[in-house]
């Protein structure tokens, strides 16, 4: 029997995904190449907007008109659970009962509907899933859960609080993939930053990162995503003193205005925001920081949104994922907030941050005309130029071939743009 798992959101998906295989390969089931090859179709679904949600479940009715049988795992199933058996759905698995995908599948198969919600993350095998979706590269969860509650988000309700896996457990894993090929990867976590808080035995993410630089054979680390609050400056130092982690930082501050950022229960004032990226600039001057903001959150004015405005221009963020709000049933902004900003207004404001993001960037770019960079090679893009990223994570475009794939070059910069870099390789290291 053949299944093929359809992957939608984050990058914590996407290793869960690498999980779910592992078990069903491991049972006997063979993973086919496309959901037309499939007997059973896995959708790993996302929630945190309702695009995406309308998405996955848009998705169920087409393969229930091509008679296939549907499994769903991810923030989805946690947030409609058995609900989605009245959409033809066989089969739901929570977020943390990834080992019993195999059981799910198989009384799927014999015609019975199963939900599964076992907390049993302390059951997978992690350091024998050596099978990635990429050859060099490998998604490495190191923290479940988020305990931050976010009035906004739904993550705490679909991947449960916070629970750190044990660092002896992730070290063996980073070594058992470095011995497979792969050097590099990235520590993910809801709330990165709080990896081992829960342990209570001096376990850290700047620990972590310590050893994992010891690790022969990987030559880049990152990490995401990060919280301001549990962001420690030992992070920084470490990053400052290694030539393996990534000058990297995804830091989302979500809105320029304390009295937003007091209604989304962030925990932070923006002063501290402010003061925040200052120090870590002054530990890694080459710090490369990206951010999330939210727009139109409710009850944002004019003079709110100035202040996100100004946050943008006084920080200049190397990178800005921009969202415009929409309510997530079940979260407390739903509950209780009016959604009362009106959808032009959160448009305008929206195009006006993408506009001054795209002049930043371009601003940014320009200083690495004639430099020339480090860049451990991806993939080809629709382009035909193949592409990599360097340690600050801008993407570098150029002439290449797929035997460069995993290898690090060295590229001259010959362009720049408001997005990708694109240059000419000088040497291959």
């Amino acid at each position: 029997m053949k299944f093929f798992i359809k992957t939608y959101g984050c990058q914590m998906n996407e290793n869960d995904s690498e999980v779910a295989r592992y078990y069903l390969e491991q049972e006997g089931y063979e993973s086919a190449e496309n959901e037309n090859e499939a007997d059973i179709v896995i959708l790993n679904t996302c929630v945190v907007r309702k695009k995406a949600e309308d998405k996955f479940l848009s998705i169920i009715g087409e393969l229930r008109k091509k008679n296939k049988k549907i499994g769903v795992m991810g923030c989805g199933a946690e947030k409609l659970k058995e609900d989605l058996f009245k959409r033809g759905v066989n089969f739901v698995v929570g977020t943390r009962a990834l080992v019993k995908i195999p059981e799910a599948v198989e009384l799927a198969l014999k015609g019975e509907k199963t939900a599964i919600f076992d907390d049993k993350l302390d059951e997978i095998d992690y350091k024998n899933i050596l099978k990635r979706n990429s050859k060099h590269h490998a998604w490495i969860t190191i923290i479940y859960g988020c305990n931050r509650f976010c009035t906004y988000c739904i993550v705490p309700y679909t991947r449960g609080r916070e629970k750190s896996r044990k660092m002896e457990d992730i070290l063996q894993e980073v070594k058992n993939l470095s011995q497979n090929g792969i050097r590099e990867i990235t520590y993910l976590g809801q709330n990165v930053d709080a990896y081992g808080k829960d342990l209570k035995d001096g376990t850290s993410l700047a620990r972590l990162l310590n050893e994992t630089k010891k690790v022969e054979n990987i030559e880049r680390i990152w990490f995401l995503t990060s919280y301001p609050t549990d962001f420690s400056l030992d992070i920084a130092k470490e990053i400052a003193n290694s030539e393996k982690i990534a000058k990297s930082i995804h830091l989302p501050v979500q809105h320029g205005s304390n009295k937003i950022l007091k209604k989304m229960n962030r925990r932070y004032t923006i002063e501290e925001y402010y003061e925040l990226i200052k120090n870590i600039r002054g530990i890694v001057p080459d710090a490369s920081i990206s951010s999330d903001i939210i727009v139109g959150f409710p009850d944002e004015t004019e003079d709110d949104f100035q202040q996100t405005v100004k946050l943008v221009e006084d920080i200049k963020f190397e990178r800005l994922n921009l969202a415009i709000y929409s309510p997530r049933e079940g979260t407390i902004a739903w509950k209780y907030f009016e959604d009362n900003v009106p959808r032009a207004i959160k448009t305008r404001r929206m195009a006006h941050l993408l506009n001054l993001q795209k002049e930043i960037n371009k601003m940014l770019n320009e200083s690495y005309l004639d430099k020339t960079v480090e860049v451990i090679v991806e993939e080809r893009a629709k382009s035909g130029l193949y592409y990599g990223r360097d340690i600050r994570n801008k993407i570098i475009a150029f002439e290449g071939d797929e035997s460069l794939i995993g290898k690090k070059i060295l590229v001259k910069i010959k362009k720049t743009s408001a997005g990708p870099l694109y240059g000419d390789i000088i040497k291959i290291i």
